[in-house]
């Protein structure tokens, strides 16, 4: 037998279901699965009941295996129901306990909308990584957005360009970036990672005449780390690390800010991206879109990005075993 990743549902009101629905057919049986959630959000009866995890490999390849998790009230594509917030929220904590317990090999989140489950739960997070997180009592965790094409890893999130130099210390970056190694070398089965590290200012701050944040902060975390037997290349001009002759160089790209990171991985592989949580005790993945109120339930959703990030949860769950 071999354990499946758990498919939480999301936002049954976003395009969430009608993608697991796709990503199982694209799939088959070549990552092994199970969706939990209320089989009525489905829309179609392209699945099939299971009563435990262990069922999922038993399941037809054309059928997507459900873990039944009943909500309050049926969904409507692109109308977010506040009555079930509390089912979304439940179906994540559902998914922690069964990785948890061994009854599941990783986790793969579809999308959910934070203003949704706030209005609707009370949701107090800024979204899925730090519920997580706070399920399972780790105080520090990385987003990494990865695929084929490259891996980034922001140091500072989702906040604004103006507050990211006072939110830029060195502890946070030292900590990344070990975050980082730890996680390549787990879940990845990378030996020795390489990491490139960004500056902060345009040029890397060109010896401090445009910025000196990588003189008094950057530099000193990097040469304490190469010290200890880090393989790490910066700070470097971020315009100048992500073509291709440069990714060849390193495993992963530490960015000083959102966009710096986001913005050439959404370039080089917009439907290819997998948003990755390192730093868990468990492997969990997600597609790099939301919701999709717009299009949900017109067919026009791609995909694309699901499939990636369940292929990644399922090697990753296999990396960690060895």
């Amino acid at each position: 037998m071999t354990l499946a990743v758990a498919l939480t549902c999301g936002d049954p009101s976003g395009i969430g279901p009608e993608l697991a629905l796709a990503a199982r057919q694209a799939l088959g049986d070549a990552v092994p699965l199970f969706w939990i959630g209320d089989p009525r959000h489905l829309g179609s009866d392209a699945f099939a009941v299971i009563d435990d995890p262990t069922e999922a490999d038993q399941v037809p390849a054309h059928l997507l295996p459900v873990l039944p998790h009943r909500f309050a009230s049926p969904a409507l594509p692109g109308q977010p129901a506040p009555e079930n917030a509390a089912g979304v929220i439940e179906v994540i904590e559902r998914a922690v306990a069964l990785v948890q317990s061994g009854q599941a090999s990783a986790i793969c989140t579809a999308p959910i909308h934070k203003k949704a489950l706030k209005d609707g739960a009370g949701f107090a997070f800024p979204g899925h990584t730090e519920f997580l997180a706070h399920l399972v009592g780790v105080d520090r965790v990385v987003m990494m957005l990865a695929s084929p094409l490259l891996r980034v890893v922001p140091v500072t999130i989702h906040i604004a360009v103006a507050d990211v130099p006072q939110a830029l210390t060195a502890e946070l970056l030292e900590a990344t970036i070990r975050i980082t190694d730890a996680g390549l070398r787990r879940d990845f089965g990378l030996a020795q990672p390489r990491l490139a590290v960004a500056g902060l200012n345009p040029h890397a701050g060109e010896g401090g005449a445009m910025g000196s944040e990588e003189i008094s902060l950057i530099t000193p975390v990097l040469e304490r780390l190469r010290a200890q037997g880090f393989d790490l290349r910066g700070p470097a001009s971020a315009d100048t690390m992500f073509h291709a002759r440069a990714r060849e160089g390193y495993d992963a790209a530490i960015c000083m800010y959102h966009d710096q990171a986001l913005i050439p991985i959404k370039t080089l592989d917009f439907d290819g991206g997998v948003n990755v949580t390192l730093g868990l005790p468990f492997v969990r993945t997600s597609p790099d879109h939301g919701t999709a109120y717009d299009i949900a339930g017109k067919g026009l959703a791609r995909p694309d990005s699901l499939i990636a990030a369940l292929k990644m949860a399922h090697e990753m769950a296999a990396a960690r075993l060895g």
